[in-house]
């Protein structure tokens, strides 16, 4: 016993003398969600955690909530006061026309496919009209498809006109407009006390928002179309002088292993997993309802999302991209993946 005992304190002894390594560039994560939201609850430490592993440990990130409310996280991080975050393109009312790509409904694949198809356009057409000007953009993703989430049963894509819908703005507002809504901008964070306060009738937003804004509690009818309404554009930045400061080699590293396309799957993916988790809040609820979008309303559907398509295009197209070609690129690229 003693020999164990003298042996158990000279691990001891050997623990303590070991050094301790501290990161040397410690980021500050600005973001906007609920803390249980699948963003940071999964997102933000799924991505500080390729952070850590390619670089050693040298650089990590911390989390920070509530620094600025979501439409102005581009401006928070171009100003130097947080040097990561997550922005939604559609709050950024004129900013963004590119971005408006991936938004488009009809497109068949998951959020993981979608988003690494959504960086190599990027990559390939969306770059040369540099709208991300003043920020590192370090990824890209979109969440699944959008549905209708409302007070009052909705049955049919015809009730949709005349209501009063949260709409997120970009493409989710074309298609708003088009299927004769009242459109209400509020952020995401703030739809639960809109529809609890009876200032709209439903919101559009993917399923996880189900469970991640608590819809099953204040919007308990979800109308779904094969595909979604749209999907919407986000993008990981950083601080383009946090990016600088960091040593070549870290910077170098950043960009082969996780800047890009790795962000941009793991981002994706966790969107599916999020999705999956609000559906399964629904299904539990038993006061909740999900209504299929009939083949008449789809046929109805068909054509709306036809002119919803030609009209970003034809926008895209007058900032001198060719958006036929980066459209079809976006398909090809999720039926591969």
């Amino acid at each position: 016993m003693k020999q164990l005992r003298n042996g158990l304190a000279a691990i001891a002894a050997i623990c303590v003398a070991l050094p301790v390594f501290a990161a040397e560039h410690t980021l500050t994560i600005s973001s906007w969600a609920p803390p249980t939201h699948g963003l940071n609850a999964t997102m933000w430490p799924n991505l500080v955690k390729m952070i850590e592993e390619a670089t050693d440990g040298r650089v990590t990130a911390e989390l920070k909530l509530g620094l600025a409310p979501p439409p102005a996280q581009m401006d928070l991080v171009m100003d130097g006061a947080a040097d990561l975050s997550v922005i939604f393109h559609g709050y950024q009312a004129g900013r963004f026309t590119g971005t408006k790509l991936i938004e488009l409904p009809g497109y068949e694949g998951n959020a993981e496919d979608a988003s690494v198809a959504y960086w190599r356009v990027q990559d390939k057409f969306l770059n040369k009209l540099n709208e991300h000007r003043g920020v590192k953009l370090i990824g890209l993703h979109t969440h699944g498809p959008a549905q209708l989430h409302s007070n009052a049963e909705v049955k049919s894509l015809d009730q949709i006109s005349g209501m009063k819908v949260r709409i997120p703005g970009g493409v989710g507002g074309d298609v708003g407009e088009a299927l004769g809504a009242t459109g209400i901008k509020v952020p995401a964070p703030k739809v639960y006390e809109t529809l609890a306060s009876n200032a709209a009738d439903g919101v559009v937003m993917p399923m996880e928002s189900r469970k991640g804004f608590k819809l099953t509690e204040v919007a308990k009818n979800v109308f779904e179309v094969p595909g979604g309404l749209y999907r919407g554009s986000f993008a990981y930045i950083m601080n383009e002088d946090a990016f600088n400061n960091l040593p070549e080699d870290l910077q170098k590293a950043l960009e082969e292993k996780v800047f890009g396309e790795p962000a941009s799957r793991m981002a994706g993916a966790v969107w599916d997993e999020i999705d999956a988790g609000g559906r399964d809040a629904t299904m539990a609820s038993s006061d909740n309802t999900i209504n299929a979008a009939s083949e008449a309303d789809m046929q109805a559907y068909a054509k709306i999302q036809a002119e919803v398509i030609a009209k970003v295009l034809a926008e895209i197209d007058a900032k001198g991209v060719d958006a036929k070609a980066a459209h079809e690129m976006v398909k090809s690229e999720m039926a591969a993946n």
